[in-house]
């Protein structure tokens, strides 16, 4: 199957994330790269804080999200979920992810002329992921994070003043991602 063909097939599918459609905020970038002949997108995700129930196996498929958006925050949305945890037996973390995309490529020039843009505008942590007949995948990743664990086992650990600078931390991050993928935005071809 040729990569226009794979791309075609790709894009037409139904979308599979959780959320079901693209992040308002890096949706310019994802049609823009799926306007290029030689790109198109498999995924992506704007950035994002979330609060996440860590069950004690932290096996990936059983962490559950107890708030997840993909714009700033304020105090008052957090407090309500952290008022909320005191009875779970799990650990609880406080988390801001940076930008990623998933995007394949039709070839390997292609994809380090990608990943040259990429790195230049901020996303540090870039690189081919799977190389295959018809397309190379390269995964794109933004440095921006945080982990922070706000609660052990149903005991609160954090104060608000804590939690006011967390907060304000995750979203200057958050911001700062936006920011990179506007970046990238104005400097892919």
């Amino acid at each position: 199957m040729t990569f226009q063909k794979h791309k075609k097939d790709f894009l037409n599918k139904k979308d599979k994330s959780k959320k079901g459609s693209i992040d308002g905020e890096i949706k310019k970038l994802v049609d823009k790269i799926n306007s290029l002949e030689n790109y198109y997108t498999t995924s992506s995700c704007s950035g994002r804080i979330l609060i996440a129930k860590i069950p004690d196996s932290d096996k990936k498929n059983e962490v559950s999200y107890l708030f997840c958006y993909h714009k700033k925050i304020n105090f008052n949305q957090i407090r309500k979920i952290i008022d909320e945890i005191k009875n779970l037996k799990e650990d609880v973390w406080l988390r801001m992810e940076g930008a990623i995309l998933h995007i394949a490529s039709k070839t390997i020039e292609d994809a380090a002329e990608l990943l040259n843009t990429s790195r230049n505008t901020g996303f540090r942590r870039s690189g081919i992921i799977a190389v295959r007949e018809n397309k190379i995948s390269a995964e794109l990743i933004s440095t921006e994070r945080i982990d922070a664990i706000i609660a052990k086992k149903g005991k609160v650990i954090i104060d608000d003043s804590y939690l006011r600078q967390l907060i304000r931390e995750a979203n200057s991050k958050l911001e700062k991602t936006h920011q990179k993928i506007n970046k990238f935005y104005n400097k892919i071809r």
